[in-house]
């Protein structure tokens, strides 16, 4: 899979992701247009949606609707503004069968964005001047 960056204009950098353009942008205070989330917000919510669409999977198959259901996720930083800690809060709606409470917990977490960083890739970067892989 290769995700193609689209310089496009002023603090804009876009991803094409296969017949997909995500939009990302910065806040007025750091120069952009605030008119996207930042790469890094972005970031943080695709762990919450991958654990959105695993949950969401899970009650489909059984027959449970999702009205009334939320995820929240919470994040704590340290100084540096990174991560330290991130919560995933399933809010169940009323009525959510109770037998299956553990296995919701379960299913969000075979999340691959979770699992990914559980044991993350070796990240390189390089430059050219010329077509590269």
């Amino acid at each position: 899979m290769t995700i193609d960056v689209i310089f496009d204009g002023n603090k804009k950098i876009n991803a094409r992701v296969g017949k997909h353009i995500i939009t990302t942008d910065q806040p007025v205070a750091g120069g952009g247009e605030g008119s996207a989330p930042t790469p890094f917000e972005l970031f943080l919510a695709s762990i919450a949606t991958c654990a959105g669409i695993y949950v969401k999977g899970f009650c489909d198959n059984r027959g449970i609707s999702v009205e009334g259901m939320k995820i929240s996720q919470i994040h704590e930083f340290d100084e540096k503004g990174l991560v330290t800690d991130i919560r995933i809060n399933i809010k169940l709606p009323e009525g959510f069968p109770e037998k299956y409470i553990d296995s919701v917990i379960n299913v969000a977490n075979l999340c691959k964005v979770k699992q990914t960083l559980a044991s993350p890739p070796k990240i390189s970067v390089i430059a050219s001047t010329n077509e590269c892989c």
